[in-house]
C-alpha cells in the first residue's frame, strides 16, 4: 500500500539524467540528442530516488531531425536496455502496472519506454502491424502520435491546418490498441486529439500538457479535449513547463492552478503529473541560458518549436525543481485544501490505474 511517508510518484513524462555534465551540456544545444549522450549517472539516479520517484516515462527513439526514424529508434531501445542493465539495483523496466507496484515496493525506479513521435512505424501501411508488435515486444509502452509538427498520422499542435487523424493515423491507433500500448496525444493538434480519443478502442492519454483555459497556447489542451479523454477513461498529466503562464515564466503556483482546473474538468481520478523534466536540477542557470538560446533558435529554424518558447523561458519551473519538487507540490496541494487521498491519486495512483486499464492483456 502507498503510505503518506512514501507515496507512489509516477511521472507520466520526464527525464532521468544529470544535465550538468559536459556531455549533457553539449547535448542540450542539439535538436535531438541521442540517449547515449544523456548522463544517466549515479547523481541522477540517487537524486531521483531521494525525490521519492517511483516510475517515469522517458522519451527514446526518433522525435525530429535527419536520422532514419526506425533504425534510430531501435538503437535507442538498445541504449536504454544497456542503461537498465548497468543499474539493476536501482532501475526496473516497466512492462505492466504490476512492475510499477514492484518498483514502489522495492524502492527502485521504474522506467517506462515511450515515444514522442510515431513516425518510426514508417509510411507503409503493410508494415504498421509488425513494427508496432516489435516495439511492444521490446518494451515500449507509450506512443505519442505526433510531435509539434504534422506527420502522416495527423497534425501536431503547431501545424496550422489543424487536420484530424488521417486514415493512416487511424490504422496506427488500431495497431496500438491491439498491442495494448498507450496512445499519447500530448503534442497533437486539437482535431487530431479529438479524433484519436474518439477512434481509439482503449482509453488514451495526454501525458504532459496544460490547460488552455488558463493559458491560451497551442501546447495546452482545451476543456473539450481534456473532458473527452477523461470521459473515455483516460489520463491527463500536467507539466512543469513555461506554457502554464502566458508570460512564459511559469511558477509552482501555476502548476497547482492547472492541476486544480484539470481536476475540475476531468475529475480527480484522471489527472496526474508529467513534468517533462528531470529531478536533477541545472546547477548553473547563467551558463544554461546561453545553451538555451541556441537550442530555442535551432528548434525555431527547424520548424519544431512551440508558441511560447523563447530564449528567456526555461523549460522547467524554477521554484518547483530538484530533489524536493514532489514534496513541494504535495505541500502546495495541501494548502489548496486537497486531502491526502486525492493527492496520492494525482502523484501516481491515477497513472497506475490508467496503465492497468491499457496494458492489461
Amino acid at each position: 500500500m502507498t503510505t503518506a511517508a512514501h507515496p507512489m510518484i509516477v511521472n507520466a513524462l520526464g527525464q532521468l539524467d544529470n544535465p550538468n555534465t559536459p556531455a549533457a551540456r553539449a547535448a542540450a544545444t542539439q535538436l535531438n540528442p541521442a540517449s547515449g549522450q544523456l548522463a544517466v549517472d549515479a547523481r541522477a539516479i540517487a537524486e531521483a530516488r531521494a525525490s521519492g520517484l517511483t516510475a517515469v516515462n522517458i522519451t527514446l527513439g526518433y522525435t525530429m531531425g535527419d536520422l532514419p526514424p526506425y533504425e534510430h529508434t531501435l538503437d535507442e531501445i538498445a541504449v536504454w536496455d544497456g542503461i537498465l542493465d548497468a543499474y539493476p539495483a536501482d532501475l526496473l523496466k516497466v512492462r505492466t502496472a504490476a512492475d510499477i507496484l514492484r518498483a514502489h515496493r522495492e524502492r527502485r525506479i521504474g522506467v517506462i519506454y515511450g515515444f514522442q513521435n510515431a513516425v518510426a512505424v514508417g509510411e507503409d501501411p503493410a508494415l504498421v502491424e509488425s513494427r508496432v508488435a516489435g516495439f511492444a515486444e521490446a518494451g515500449v509502452r507509450v506512443v505519442q502520435l505526433t510531435y509539434n509538427q504534422a506527420n502522416r498520422l495527423g497534425d501536431g499542435s503547431m501545424a496550422t491546418a489543424n487536420r484530424g487523424l488521417t486514415p493512416f493515423g487511424r490504422q496506427v491507433v488500431e495497431a496500438l490498441n491491439d498491442h495494448h500500448l498507450m496512445v499519447d496525444l500530448s503534442h497533437s493538434g486539437e482535431n487530431t486529439c479529438l479524433d484519436a480519443a474518439r477512434h481509439s478502442r482503449q482509453p488514451v492519454s495526454i501525458n504532459h500538457t496544460g490547460c488552455r483555459a488558463l493559458a491560451d497556447l497551442p501546447r495546452n489542451k482545451t476543456d473539450e479535449e481534456l473532458r473527452l479523454v477523461a470521459d473515455r477513461g483516460g489520463f491527463v498529466g500536467i507539466y512543469f513547463m513555461p506554457f502554464l503562464n502566458p508570460t512564459g515564466h511559469a511558477t509552482a503556483a501555476d502548476v497547482v492552478d492547472h492541476i486544480v482546473h484539470a481536476v475540475d474538468v476531468c475529475g480527480e481520478d484522471h489527472v496526474g503529473i508529467g513534468t517533462d523534466g528531470s529531478v536533477t536540477a541545472v546547477d548553473d542557470l547563467d551558463a544554461y541560458r546561453t545553451s538555451l538560446a541556441e537550442h530555442v533558435a535551432a528548434r525555431r529554424a527547424a520548424g519544431v518549436g512551440a508558441a511560447g518558447e523563447r530564449a528567456d523561458t526555461y523549460p522547467f519551473v524554477v521554484d518547483l525543481r530538484g530533489v524536493d519538487q514532489f514534496r513541494d507540490l504535495i505541500r502546495l496541494l495541501e494548502k489548496r485544501g486537497y486531502r491526502s487521498d486525492r493527492i496520492e491519486k494525482i502523484l501516481g495512483r491515477n497513472f497506475l490505474d490508467y496503465a492497468d486499464r491499457v496494458w492489461a492483456s
